[in-house]
């Protein structure tokens, strides 16, 4: 039976929700609510007028109001109070993927002595980050996965995955890393996607992210 939803969390979103076990080594936001709960009420919400375009003709966000999780901000202004906990690493999202710098804040160290309330507000809206299903077709068979199915076992032809989630305070699209956008340039065996780098959006993102910073 074809899938009846626009939406559906892709495995690769999985980590974001603790109901699965790549949530535990995951540094961004996990979301408590149930990937069913979660798939439900962005269905509910969809509406196609507001998809609003990505960094590829593939990719859409799509903004929600985020009444019904917990999830915080996981972006913060880097300021002279909060600075010495910028940490630096290198890290893949998965095995296929190269090892790339990544700059964060270091989350024990913002919330030493601090109530988390007092560090990380409640986010306002949540960024899905979509992509067609034909571009994940394209990405699992390159990276030699499996393609996604359904729970009665079925290819999924549900028409976006949802690949992240972003907690946020404003309701549009946060620039890419200049790092993601190098790594997506890599192509797809290397875990990227294959779209080169734009020099101007990549310049905005760097004028973004040289004064904020991821929290993990």
């Amino acid at each position: 039976m074809a899938s009846n939803k626009n939406l559906v969390v892709d495995p690769f979103c999985f980590r974001q929700f603790n109901e699965h076990d790549s949530s535990a080594g995951y540094q961004g936001t996990v979301f408590n609510v149930s990937i069913e709960k979660f798939e439900q009420v962005v269905n509910e919400r969809f509406d196609s007028s507001n998809l609003q375009d990505g960094y590829a003709p593939f990719c859409k966000h799509i903004f929600i109001e985020n009444d019904f999780t917990d999830a915080r901000v996981c972006v913060l202004p880097i300021t002279e109070e909060n600075e010495h906990c910028l940490r630096s690493k290198y890290e893949a999202r998965n095995g296929k993927e190269l090892p790339v710098l990544s700059r964060y804040f270091d989350k024990e160290l913002l919330l030493k002595g601090k109530d988390e309330s007092e560090v990380f507000p409640v986010a306002k809206y949540l960024d899905l980050i979509l992509y067609s299903r034909e571009q994940i077709i394209k990405e699992n068979a390159a990276m030699g996965k499996e393609a996604a199915t359904t729970e009665e076992g079925e290819a999924e032809t549900a028409p976006w995955g949802i690949v992240s989630i972003k907690a946020q305070d404003i309701p549009k699209e946060l620039p890419m890393t200049p790092i993601t956008a190098m790594r997506n340039a890599l192509g797809k065996d290397h875990g990227g996607s294959g779209v080169p780098i734009d020099r101007e959006k990549y310049m905005e993102a760097h004028e973004y992210w040289k004064d904020h910073a991821t929290v993990t």
